[in-house]
């Protein structure tokens, strides 16, 4: 992808989620969020990739919902933005919240210590509840009460940043001018 079609997806997924928020009054619409657009090189097509919070029904619902949405969406874009063209929208649904659930799901019962059974796993929620983490002996983050850092390094540091650079106080070489006379 080129740094245009990147700039463009990213404008497409903030101007869609807004309208979406704003305008879309469909009650089919649950809890949606669009996570990713990839559009094709010539902006004829748009792939809309979205996450949706509920059960299976309620998530089919929600694309098919979407789905019937989009050229009202296409149209709200078109008065939006000043692109020449706006892409046809094919959306998708994101399990990418699922799998990581379901790997949440696998990582907690091995740390319980019970033997994971593939077809035990709920696929009902497509996000789990967040449960916090306790520190744990060995994480390599936390640093024991009243640790600071050893002189030697703060002295490090400071001869690894350099003294000059952009923004301060350097000028980038360029065409000598001379004065008017």
């Amino acid at each position: 992808m080129s740094q245009r079609t990147d700039r463009i997806d990213e404008l497409l997924r903030q101007e869609i989620g807004a309208v979406m928020a704003r305008d879309v009054a469909d009650p089919r619409i649950g809890f949606a969020t669009i996570t990713k657009v990839e559009t094709a090189r010539d902006l004829s097509h748009a792939k809309v990739w979205v996450s949706v919070i509920g059960q299976p029904a309620e998530r089919s619902a929600t694309i098919a919902a979407l789905r019937r949405a989009m050229p009202f969406i296409r149209h709200e874009l078109g008065a939006r933005l000043s692109l020449r063209r706006i892409p046809e929208f094919h959306v998708e649904l994101d399990d990418t919240a699922e799998r990581g659930t379901r790997v949440l799901h696998l990582l907690s019962e091995l740390a319980a210590g019970s033997p994971v059974d593939p077809e035990e796993i709920d696929d009902g929620e497509s996000l789990p509840t967040p449960v916090p983490r306790l520190p744990h002996e060995g994480d390599l983050d936390q640093e024991p009460p009243g640790a600071a850092i050893p002189p030697s390094d703060v002295r490090s540091r400071r001869r690894a940043r350099p003294s000059t650079g952009p923004g301060r106080g350097f000028r980038r070489p360029g065409p000598v001018r001379r004065p008017k006379r």
